[in-house]
């Protein structure tokens, strides 16, 4: 027999034990007519875009086609205990689904089929594997669009985004994926499959379960079928870029918006060094505009008048507004915005924070940054959502440099501080996977981190899920 423990939550110790695990227990994947033990496949299915680099490679990988491949892989591994990470696109950004020796990925990113789209009904019903911009695309042909909207849209997946909860920059206006999921097919630890919520708007019949999945980072089950809230296309959009001196006159001016009561379908604000950077790789010239940029952009029959009212009450902190001429000029200015993170990875290895905080401390929180940044020496690029106040300051090294120790890490810390402080929290949007985890007990105190604990081990006794991230 031999023993394998999966690597604990950077950090800290581990939470839980190791399992025992049978040789013939990981040879029992063998027979899973969708798995690979192919070093390559492994290697690729070891981490996510997190910039975490696990020390190991998992041992086996599961690229499951459909919903009885999922029930398979998972009554085999409860039947041996061996631990399970649940993947799709990788694109996580905290180690969600980074894997090592003695565990089975169980990879469902070939499950990407649109099942059905209702127009009348306004829903998508969609596997796990399916693209975030892929269900806006085929909504689009029925005059519909789909509202979580993350920056990575074109490369994230659905079911990544129940995962952790996503939100993005239509989140301000229409919610966060919680917002806009019905219903769900789940298998369980055990391979049972369980329907949660359903395909009407309303309905509060038994405790919520569908809103527990929703960002529980693959620690409960794993998705196969999604049921989606479409909604309407705006009749007409407008759009304005701003610019000023310093980033903490920008994050001024996002906090008096809201309390202006103006509701923005889009507001997203960038700091001076991140400009930079798109500047670099896109041949833009944002940062000759400003040491700051804040997009704004509003929907509806009313879209100029929000507009209107958004310029007035910025105007006394923006060096300039400038508004959209036209369709074209306002996705070059939405393509600025998700350009940041693919800018900054050409400078480096990059980590990117999640912290959120009260709206009407978004210019503390900038200028902490900046405090931090100096204090330790690491470089840092700070992006905003800003109606919803969920900063990301992105964490740049050298390639040779590690994000999970040293400065790095020193800086991590110290942005989550930051973010309680000023009354905020770890994470708004990516979870908290392995990246965060030594950080999760001083947010949510003992009592809540104990109950929530016991719900995982009514989902998952044997601990085959996801070991060792979130909780």
């Amino acid at each position: 027999m031999t023993v394998h423990t999966p690597a604990p939550a950077v950090g800290t110790a581990p939470a839980e034990g190791p399992i025992l695990m049978a040789a013939e227990g990981t040879a029992a994947f063998e027979s899973h007519p969708r798995a690979t033990t192919d070093p390559a496949a492994r290697a690729a299915a070891s981490t996510d875009r997190s910039g975490y680099e696990p020390a190991t490679v998992p041992d086996a990988v599961v690229h499951a086609e459909s919903a009885d491949d999922v029930v398979a892989a998972l009554r085999l591994a409860h039947e041996h205990r061996i631990p399970v990470v649940p993947r799709g696109a990788g694109t996580g950004l905290a180690g969600g689904a980074s894997a090592h020796a003695g565990e089975v990925v169980v990879d469902v990113s070939r499950m990407n089929r649109i099942l059905s789209i209702d127009p009348v009904e306004m829903i998508a019903v969609v596997e796990p594997g399916v693209l975030n911009a892929e269900v806006n695309a085929a909504a689009a042909e029925h005059g519909l669009f789909y509202a979580p909207d993350p920056a990575s849209t074109a490369i994230c997946s659905i079911g990544g985004n129940i995962a952790t909860n996503a939100g993005g920059m239509w989140c301000a206006k229409y919610g966060v994926t919680r917002e806009s999921v019905l219903g769900l097919r789940v298998v369980l630890p055990d391979g049972r499959i369980v329907s949660t919520g359903r395909r009407t708007i309303k309905g509060v019949t038994g405790y919520d379960l569908n809103a527990l999945f929703i960002g529980s980072e693959g620690t409960l089950g794993i998705v196969v079928e999604a049921t989606l809230r479409l909604r309407p296309r705006p009749v007409r959009t407008e759009t304005l870029a701003a610019y000023f001196d310093d980033v903490e006159a920008a994050g001024r001016a996002a906090s008096a918006i809201t309390a202006a009561r103006i509701q923005p379908s889009i507001l997203e604000l960038m700091d001076g060094p991140t400009l930079d950077a798109v500047d670099r790789a896109e041949g833009t010239h944002h940062r000759a505009l400003g040491g700051a940029f804040l997009l704004a952009q509003t929907d509806g029959y009313g879209a100029h008048l929000e507009l209107d009212a958004i310029a007035e009450a910025i105007a006394p902190f923006a060096t300039s507004v400038h508004r959209a001429a036209d369709t074209a000029e306002a996705e070059a200015l939405v393509k600025a915005r998700r350009d940041a993170i693919p800018s900054l990875e050409q400078l480096g290895r990059v980590s990117i924070g999640d912290i959120a905080v009260p709206r009407d401390r978004l210019a503390e929180a900038f200028k902490g940054l900046e405090e931090i940044a100096a204090r330790t020496g690491v470089r840092i690029f700070s992006v905003a959502h800003a109606a919803d106040g969920n900063l990301h300051p992105m964490i740049v090294v050298d390639p040779s440099e590690s994000i999970t120790e040293g400065p790095a890490k020193a800086a991590l810390g110290e942005m989550f501080r930051l973010a309680k402080r000023v009354g905020g929290t770890l994470t708004g949007e990516h979870g908290v996977g392995l990246l965060k985890r030594e950080w999760v007990r001083e947010e949510l105190g003992d009592t809540s981190l104990e109950l929530q604990r016991a719900i995982r081990d009514v989902f998952d006794p044997e601990h085959i899920l996801n070991r060792g991230k979130a909780l």
